[in-house]
């Protein structure tokens, strides 16, 4: 008898930590890149929009405190899509993206901030073409709750604020540059996130 009541000492031991441990555990998020898209537009006297074809993205917690959450986008600029080879081009040339010397185009987010039932703000480190500033995207989440969700999220910035001064013969082009994200995330295990109604 001695015997089992002390193989099962560690067993309830470990028992009575599990709700600790249940605590401690947060969301893993995946994102799907075959169901997701990163866009960008300017206005231009021709229009200028496209996407990019190859990017990562992931999004992390340490918590379900959803203020826990990194959001790390890593887009490789000469995968850039206008449709049209000479804009592709221009776009991925030292006058722009110099996706030869900087391949990447980052986002790392800082903190996440609800704004709203299903709304957020991302303050972040946005880097194209090695030069560094801070930018802000601002999302909305839908499928709160079933464990799968659309995070929709928009940023714009000025694209002389990254060294973007030249443009396109015969094209006049704007300074404000948008972003739009339309990623598909999906909880694949750990607990819901904890959200404010």
């Amino acid at each position: 008898m001695k015997m089992k009541y002390s193989a099962l000492l560690p067993l309830f031991a470990a028992a009575a930590f599990l709700p600790s441990l249940a605590q401690a555990q947060a969301p893993v998020f995946v994102i799907t890149p075959v169901k997701s898209t990163v866009k960008f537009n300017v206005k231009a006297s021709v229009a200028i929009d496209g996407t990019f074809d190859k990017w990562d993205a992931t999004l992390t917690f340490t918590s379900p405190e959803v203020t826990t959450g990194v959001l790390d986008i890593k887009i490789q600029a000469a995968s850039v899509n206008t449709g049209s080879g000479m804009k592709n081009d221009k776009l991925k040339g030292k006058d722009f993206f110099d996706a030869d010397n900087d391949p990447l185009i980052t986002f790392k987010s800082t903190k996440i901030v609800q704004t709203g039932p299903n709304t957020f703000d991302v303050p972040g480190t946005f880097t194209i073409r090695g030069v560094s500033k801070p930018e802000t995207l601002t999302l909305t989440v839908s499928g709160i709750g079933t464990g799968t969700g659309a995070i929709k999220g928009t940023m714009a910035f000025d694209r002389k604020e990254f060294g973007m001064n030249s443009g396109i013969p015969f094209i006049k082009i704007a300074d404000r540059v948008e972003v739009d994200i339309d990623l598909l995330g999906k909880r694949t295990s750990g607990p819901p996130l904890q959200l404010k109604q």
